[in-house]
């Protein structure tokens, strides 16, 4: 049933809707298998005829409201759990993309994401192509190809923070007539939708704020129902799929063919599955999403401030500065706040960042960010590693910075410790 709730209310209640004498919480369905009397019904099911769980591979229960869940935060038409964010990445470009094939991105990505489309990718024959996010419309344009299949992008870049301008990016995936697939992991749905924005697909590492307290692994992928993909381009989706039995996905299921492919094709074939219990542990998480994005925004305004006033810093990254390049942009799409995420250079370079970090006590240094807990990491040396010097310039990266996760301690406590290591340097 659809509902017209705001997303706090969503975050809450949204996926699983129990009926009378069921478990009123979100249960755990640890099972691999499920029962059935008919197996006329069992069949239908193998044949997307029908809904329902035949294996946990495919779905699952819980997963399954979790999904949901997701799906709903960002008004999207489906939903699909992965085992990681990394994973849901994966699926969501090969869903429509071969080899032979290319891929236009923008060069600000995770560095865990820019090694899989310029490295894995690449060795599967698909090409990609990184192109700085501030050019012009005609400019970027000018590097798609005509096998070009989708548009890759972040809302807020990691660590650049760069802030996505929807408007721009959605008009060259028109223009191209391909989707627009934007990793929403900082904001989260909570801060940003990108589908009212233009947005195709949306990724997500769940493992970030989405669990919010570092203790699971796991990836979503939303469809908007919002492309079309019978354009000629996307024969996977308007082509008879001869491993369930010559099946049109997009004859069949409309709006939802991307996401039904995905799963009853890809997740089936590569078993990247996300667990039943990471799955709960999830949603539990998404329970308090509303409360903690509002809290990691708040504090990180507050410690950039406070860092763009420090004698020892030669600059802070902050998308809610009013001085960032992309304030306005900003305010368009991160109404309610920029995330938890914020850079900033240091005096004195990576041997003073690193004797920074080790002065610290309540921040830790952790290969993590989206927790509850404040931490800091050293990007060039750490999650951009596998990245030459030319490449870090164009992801944003300078041996000074220092990423910091803020969390939702106090943050009067946070910069006190701040000040204690800086102190020491």
């Amino acid at each position: 049933m659809k509902r017209n709730w705001k997303k706090a209310t969503i975050c809450v209640q949204g996926g699983y809707d129990p009926k009378a004498g069921e478990p009123r919480v979100l249960p755990i369905y640890q099972s691999t298998t499920y029962k059935y009397d008919d197996p006329g019904r069992l069949a239908d099911i193998f044949d997307l005829k029908e809904e329902g769980h035949m294996y946990s591979r495919i779905s699952n229960p819980t997963v399954a409201a979790f999904e949901e869940k997701i799906n709903q935060l960002e008004g999207g038409v489906g939903g699909l759990a992965t085992s990681s964010g990394q994973a849901a990445i994966t699926i969501a470009i090969l869903n429509i993309c071969t080899k032979g094939q290319h891929i236009l991105a923008t060069s600000t990505l995770y560095g865990g994401t820019h090694t899989l489309l310029s490295t894995t990718l690449k060795k599967y024959g698909i090409e990609v192509t990184f192109v700085e996010p501030n050019l012009d419309i005609e400019e970027i344009l000018s590097y798609a190809k005509p096998n070009t299949r989708a548009v890759y992008t972040e809302t807020i870049g990691n660590p650049a923070l760069n802030v996505l301008d929807f408007e721009k990016y959605s008009t060259i995936a028109k223009i191209l007539d391909v989707p627009l697939i934007v990793d929403n992991t900082f904001p989260t749905p909570y801060l940003c939708q990108p589908f009212k924005y233009g947005a195709n697909i949306v990724v997500h590492s769940a493992t970030k704020y989405i669990d919010g307290h570092a203790n699971n692994v796991g990836g979503v992928i939303v469809d908007g129902g919002n492309f079309n993909w019978d354009n000629g381009k996307y024969p996977e989706l308007t082509e008879p799929d001869e491993s369930y039995h010559g099946i049109r996905y997009y004859e069949q299921f409309k709006e939802k063919a991307y996401i039904t492919k995905a799963r009853s094709q890809l997740l089936r074939d590569i078993g990247c599955t996300l667990s039943p219990f990471n799955a709960f542990m999830l949603n539990l998480g998404t329970e308090t999403l509303h409360l903690r994005m509002e809290r990691h925004s708040e504090n990180a305004l507050k410690l950039a401030e406070y860092l763009k006033g420090h004698e020892k810093v030669s600059w802070v990254n902050y998308p809610k500065l009013k001085e960032h390049p992309d304030y306005e942009l900003s305010k368009k799409y991160l109404p309610l706040g920029g995330s938890g995420v914020l850079t900033f250079g240091i005096k004195g370079g990576k041997d003073v960042a690193e004797k920074f970090m080790r002065n610290l006590e309540l921040v830790s240094l952790v290969v993590h960010l989206g927790d509850v807990r404040t931490s800091v990491l050293h990007p060039a040396s750490t999650t951009h590693r596998q990245l030459n010097t030319e490449e870090l310039k164009k992801s944003g990266i300078s041996e000074d910075m220092i990423r910091v996760s803020v969390g939702i301690e106090n943050i009067e406590d946070i910069i006190q410790d701040f000040e204690r290591a800086f102190s020491l340097v």
